[in-house]
């Protein structure tokens, strides 16, 4: 694997945002992690979609889900404090401690995550 897609990325495959040409090239190697995939549901669910249409949407894009652990949590935490000027969520240090943790990319739609200085190669799918 090479790459861990956030949700924001995730959802712009699903819905053919602006940047999902970009977001899709990563797709044969990327993962996600658990809780980027409670958020995609979580949104996917708020817009109407049965259980039946957002429980497989992981098969779908053929994503490897990794589930949320004890290193990722020490690391999502630790950067709180790089991340807290461009407002990142729970979810976005989730992507950026699992990228930190495997030595991945982050691939996100979110262009602040760019201004971040943090030791993980960000990729932003949106110009």
């Amino acid at each position: 694997m090479t790459a861990v897609l956030d949700a924001s990325t995730v959802l712009a495959l699903i819905n053919n945002e602006p940047g999902w040409e970009v977001a899709s090239s990563y797709l044969d190697d990327a993962v996600v992690s658990a809780v980027n995939l409670a958020e995609v549901v979580g949104k996917l669910r708020g817009i109407g979609l049965p259980p039946s249409a957002t429980g497989s949407i992981a098969d779908l894009l053929a994503l490897v889900v990794v589930p949320f652990d004890e290193a990722q949590a020490v690391i999502a935490g630790d950067l709180v404090a790089e991340t807290k000027s461009a407002g990142l969520s729970l979810g976005d240090r989730c992507c950026l401690a699992l990228a930190k943790s495997r030595d991945l990319v982050a691939v996100t739609a979110d262009r602040a995550w760019l201004e971040l200085e943090v030791d993980i190669e960000i990729v932003a799918i949106r110009p």
